[in-house]
């Protein structure tokens, strides 16, 4: 329990730590370059907040598969069996 905490804070130390960086395509940047700063930083947080959903599902689905994988062997079932 303990390492996943200190896995948690991590992650979240070097998340809160990065450096705002740009999410848009370069035909996205150049359009909003030339509509000004303020609807440039709205379309970045657009972006950012629709990436959001598709990888939270990703992530879910990814801990479940490892999680029941992890149970699977302690259980003495060897694993992923195709």
């Amino acid at each position: 329990m303990k390492k996943a905490i200190l896995r948690i804070s991590l992650f979240g130390f070097l998340l809160a730590a990065a450096p705002a960086a740009q999410a848009q395509c370069s035909v996205c940047s150049r359009t909003t370059e030339q509509m000004g700063e303020k609807p440039a930083k709205g379309i970045n947080n657009g972006v950012i907040y629709l990436m959001a959903m598709p990888l939270t599902i990703i992530g879910i689905i990814g801990y479940r598969w490892w999680q029941r994988n992890r149970e699977d062997i302690a259980g003495g079932g060897g694993g992923y069996q195709s």
